[in-house]
């Protein structure tokens, strides 16, 4: 634990400072770097480390955010150099790479695609002539969305099938937007954008809500009925929010299923890996403690998202 404090310190004891645009990857490596003494800067600072994902376009000098990680695991501070990131001339991706990945990754698990052993025994095995860094992005990034398109005939039934293999993968990890890392995250970011104008132009109606039949009433149950109309809305807002923040069709429904639905509060989730109003976001652990018929554990959820939140969770959890 304490060599853990001091993981992100320079030989003279200074913290190092990173800086890493808003966005999931700041969220989810916030926490490594604040557990291991670093800091985050709000803005690009002299002297701070530039961090940057492998695949997206970054200037000369930036360093891949595989480093916090890679730090993390091996439990020791390793040179910034093997990391850099090239700022020009990669290798565009031809069309029989990207049909070699998609034969090489088929059939592997979700996890094992999202980690890097796989991808480094496919750099290895020569499969194209890019990094194994690289091609898990091009994977994530381009190729994966692809395979999950949203059902084109609109139908309920493959819509409900979508939502319930993503609340299956929700159900059984760990959420990996907590309200702590959230508050740290708060207090090192600050969003440039105000709630209004984060999601304004995804406005779906007047309940602002990806699922107009469920949305919570005063004194009445959620409607279970879900007709074509209602699934094509979802459809559009849910091509949008992909298109919109460069994220896969699961990322897209893994946050609504944290949100409870509420189409505003995702958008703005998925662009700061926060709650547009201010309550952490609902994890499978607060889902197993609102099942208990429990008085005090019904109040500590009400205290941690507020009534109306909680009241709105159990109508979104039935539905």
């Amino acid at each position: 634990a304490a060599r853990s404090r001091s993981l992100f310190l320079w030989d003279d004891g200074r913290p190092m400072r990173f800086y890493l645009r808003p966005g999931l990857a700041k969220l989810r490596l916030a926490p490594l770097v604040l557990a291991g003494g670093g800091r985050l800067c709000r803005v690009q600072e002299p002297g701070a480390v530039l961090l940057a994902q492998p695949g997206e376009a970054a200037p000369e000098g930036a360093v891949s955010t595989e480093y916090v990680t890679e730090c993390v695991e091996r439990s020791q501070r390793l040179p910034l150099e093997p990391f850099l990131l090239a700022a020009r001339g990669r290798l565009a991706f031809t069309e029989a790479e990207d049909a070699a990945l998609l034969q090489a990754v088929r059939g592997q698990g979700t996890v094992r695609v999202s980690g890097r052993a796989l991808w480094i025994e496919l750099e290895r095995s020569g499969l194209t002539r890019h990094s194994w860094q690289a091609m898990r992005d091009r994977y994530l990034r381009h190729l994966r969305p692809r395979l999950w398109e949203p059902p084109q005939t609109e139908d309920p039934a493959q819509v409900r099938g979508l939502f319930a293999a993503a609340n299956r993968e929700f159900e059984s990890t760990e959420s990996e937007s907590d309200s702590s890392d959230v508050a740290e995250l708060s207090t090192q970011d600050g969003v440039g954008r105000s709630p209004g104008e984060t999601a304004s132009d995804l406005k779906t109606g007047p309940e602002d809500s990806a699922f107009p039949g469920i949305q919570l009433q005063k004194q009445e149950k959620p409607k279970s009925t879900c007709s074509s109309s209602v699934v094509g809305q979802v459809v559009k807002t849910m091509e949008h929010l992909m298109e919109k923040f460069a994220v896969d069709l699961f990322t897209v429904t893994q946050a609504f299923l944290k949100n409870s639905g509420d189409v505003e509060a995702t958008s703005y989730f998925l662009q700061t890996g926060q709650r547009l109003d201010g309550y952490p976001v609902w994890s499978r652990e607060d889902d197993l403690e609102l099942q208990k018929d429990d008085e005090h554990v019904r109040n500590k959820l009400i205290a941690k998202f507020g009534a109306e939140n909680v009241a709105k969770r159990i109508v979104f959890r039935e539905s």
